[in-house]
């Protein structure tokens, strides 16, 4: 089970991670459409912390 929850937390980072290089880059270039990228950037955010 341990290794489950960490493996399911590794990819909630992962995921989390991209999403983040995703909006700056969205940020950079195309900042009038950041707020598509924003649900899954603090999603995956709470997910890698265990908030949900």
């Amino acid at each position: 089970m341990t290794s489950k929850a960490n493996s399911s937390t590794t990819s909630d980072w992962l995921i989390f991670l991209v999403s983040l290089v995703v909006i700056i880059l969205m940020l950079m270039y195309v900042n009038e459409w950041f707020w598509v990228a924003l649900p899954f950037v603090l999603t995956y955010l709470a997910r890698a912390l265990k908030v949900i």
